[in-house]
């Protein structure tokens, strides 16, 4: 692999993670404000966090290099402005949505507008990046679940520290999170044994990439970036269910650093090989 091709790569892993935090942490926020009697502290500084991985994520987009004539994406420059304008207004609508929840209003259209902003720049990354129909739909799922566990999980830890400032807070809101988050990871886990059965997105033999040139990283992906954090987000949930904060928060670090790993995996044998894990 050429070293140029890694370096650009690399600008694209950045903007997966950074747009995956923001939109992520986003939806966590909403389904904690709809679903449970999470804090309005909680709700506003971690809308807050999401938009600011969004104007980073935006800046992020407005470095991204073109691909190489080696590379598996292609460059669709009609497309960038379009997917930066959604990002930028994605953190318009998250602060906006700040303002809703210190009126402790729910403000539906506000949060469904910001959503589909921010889920939408993710699709026309993936729809422009893989060339159109039909590759762009594995991309656009993959891109999608990784966004939901990046940003959950990082939403999830920051809801067990409120835990210890805010004793009587119920578990409920940690419970509740922290479950979505383990079936999202379980369902990873389904989508990396999918994506090696049908050839990984590169019309490989079937779990062939378990032997092949990039297999340390593929195994890396599957056992630090999804099995570890599928026992750990399920210990987590353990622990919130007893009221063990503490230990809840401290699993959830844990789990913040291999989810990370994992995301950046999965994005780096993408835009490197254009391989699905």
């Amino acid at each position: 692999m050429p070293t140029e091709q890694i370096a650009r790569s690399l600008a694209f892993v950045d903007w997966t993670v950074l747009t995956g935090l923001a939109v992520g942490t986003f939806l966590a926020v909403v389904v904690a404000r709809f679903r449970t009697e999470a804090t309005r502290g909680f709700l506003g500084f971690t809308a807050c966090c999401a938009a600011g991985f969004a104007i980073l994520a935006a800046l992020a987009d407005t470095g991204l290099p073109v691909p190489g004539a080696d590379a598996p994406i292609v460059a669709t420059p009609e497309l960038d402005g379009f997917r930066r304008a959604l990002l930028v207004s994605f953190a318009i609508l998250a602060l906006a949505y700040v303002v809703v929840l210190r009126r402790d209003g729910k403000g539906p259209i506000v949060a469904g507008l910001a959503l589909a902003a921010g889920f939408g720049a993710i699709l026309v990354g993936a729809y422009g990046w893989a060339g159109g129909l039909p590759d762009a739909a594995p991309l656009a799922v993959q891109l999608v679940v990784l966004t939901i566990s990046t940003g959950g999980v990082f939403a999830v830890m920051v809801l067990g520290h409120w835990y210890l400032v805010t004793p009587k807070l119920p578990t409920e809101p940690l419970v509740v999170v922290a479950r979505l988050l383990l079936a999202v990871v379980a369902l990873q886990v389904l989508l990396f044994v999918v994506w090696l059965s049908t050839g990984a997105g590169l019309g490989l033999r079937p779990f062939e990439p378990l032997v092949g040139p990039w297999a340390l990283f593929v195994w890396f992906r599957l056992l630090v970036g999804l099995a570890f954090p599928l026992v750990v987000t399920w210990a987590a949930l353990q622990t919130a269910r007893t009221r063990s904060m503490e230990s809840a928060t401290g699993l959830l670090y844990i789990d913040v650093g291999a989810i990370a790993v994992g995301t950046i995996l999965a994005a780096g044998l993408y835009f490197d090989v254009g391989l699905l894990v």
